[in-house]
């Protein structure tokens, strides 16, 4: 598997972002990895502003972000969007994740 490549965004994950309105609210969907968490990474996922060292990727006229520091952690990941009885929210399948949590949200490389 090659580590360098940039994540992917679902279909899904674009379409849920133009029905929250992010592009007519001129944001971005900002994937970010941050220390902390219960298993030593955490996901950040907010709608932002896209800044000059990002990495944009986009689709459906949508835009999502991920910082420099961010990427290599996001590397070859997949950020899609799930609707689930309990509850929606965008995910992240990230293959260099060595483990995660039960909330989702966390993971140790």
């Amino acid at each position: 598997m090659d580590l360098n490549l940039p994540p992917k965004v679902t279909d899904r994950a674009f379409k849920r972002l133009t029905e929250i309105g992010a592009a007519t609210q001129g944001k971005a969907l900002r994937v970010a990895v941050e220390g902390g968490g219960c298993s030593g990474f955490q996901y950040a996922i907010t709608l932002d502003d896209v800044a000059e060292d990002d990495l944009v990727l986009e689709g459906g006229g949508e835009k999502v972000v991920v910082d420099a520091v961010s990427l290599p952690f996001l590397s070859n990941a997949v950020i899609d969007f799930s609707e689930e009885l309990i509850g929606a929210r965008f995910v992240i399948d990230n293959p260099n994740a060595s483990s995660s949590c039960g909330c989702g949200t966390s993971f140790s490389v």
